[in-house]
C-alpha cells in the first residue's frame, strides 16, 4: 500500500463556511426574480459550479432563459457574495483547520486546495492561510465539475503524488465521488449518511490529526 503523501481540501465547508454568504446572495437573486429560495434548496447548490447553481435555481422557479441573460445573472450573484467574503476575516476560519493544516506541513505532507470556487485566492487571501498550500487548483483551472475527478487530479499533478498517495478532505456527496474516481482516499466532514462513501467521517478538522491520517494507510 502507498504512503500517503498529500492532503488535498475542498474550501467551502471544509477550512471555511461560505455557504451562508452563497445562500444570502442566491436567496437575494431569487426575490429579484420572484420566488422564494429556501435553505433546504440550497442544499442542492452543494459543491456545484456556478452556472450549474444558476440552472438548479431557475428550476426551482420555474423560469427559462437565454444562455446570455443566464451569464448575466451569474455574474451579478458573483458581485453580491464577493462584497461579503471581501470582508472575511481569519477568524471565521473553521475550528481546527488552520491548526491541522500547520500540522501537516510541520510533518512534511503536501497540501493542496482543490475547489469549485472561483474566488477561492481572494478567501485564502483574507484568511491568511495561502502560504500554507503548496498548489491551489480552482474554479478557473478546470472546466469538468465535481463528482469528475479533475480537480483532485490536477491538484496531485502540481504536488508531483501519486493520486493513489492523496487524501481528500470534502463535505459534498459530488466531492467525495470525485475523490475516490480518482483513485484517492477520502475524508468526509459532516454527515455519515450523506458521506457514507468517505474512507472516514468526521464532524470537522478539529477532529483530525496526523495519526489519524496515517491510519488511513
Amino acid at each position: 500500500m502507498r504512503q500517503i503523501k498529500a492532503c488535498l481540501f475542498d474550501l467551502d465547508g471544509v477550512i471555511v463556511d461560505t455557504a451562508k454568504y452563497h445562500y444570502i446572495a442566491w436567496k437575494e437573486l431569487a426575490s429579484n426574480l420572484g420566488f422564494e429560495f429556501t435553505e433546504e434548496d440550497n442544499e442542492r447548490l452543494k459543491g456545484v459550479s456556478r452556472m450549474t447553481s444558476l440552472n438548479i435555481l431557475l428550476e426551482i422557479g420555474g423560469i427559462t432563459l437565454s444562455d446570455e441573460e443566464k451569464h448575466r445573472l451569474a455574474e451579478k450573484k458573483n458581485e453580491n457574495y464577493r462584497t461579503f467574503i471581501l470582508k472575511m476575516q481569519p477568524d471565521e476560519i473553521l475550528d481546527g483547520a488552520k491548526e491541522f493544516l500547520q500540522e501537516l506541513k510541520a510533518k512534511g505532507i503536501k497540501i493542496a486546495l482543490g475547489s469549485a470556487s472561483k474566488n477561492a485566492m481572494t478567501i485564502l487571501e483574507r484568511l491568511e492561510l495561502t502560504e500554507l498550500f503548496e498548489a491551489i487548483i480552482d474554479g478557473t483551472k478546470v472546466t469538468e465539475a465535481k463528482p469528475n475527478p479533475e480537480v483532485f487530479l490536477k491538484g496531485a499533478e502540481a504536488l508531483n503524488v501519486d493520486p493513489s498517495e492523496c487524501v481528500v478532505f470534502e463535505d459534498a456527496e459530488a466531492g467525495v465521488e470525485a475523490a475516490l474516481a480518482g483513485n484517492m482516499k477520502c475524508v468526509g466532514i459532516g454527515s455519515p449518511v450523506v458521506l457514507g462513501k468517505a474512507n472516514l467521517v468526521i464532524d470537522g478538522l478539529h477532529q483530525m490529526t496526523y495519526e489519524k491520517l496515517m491510519e488511513l494507510n
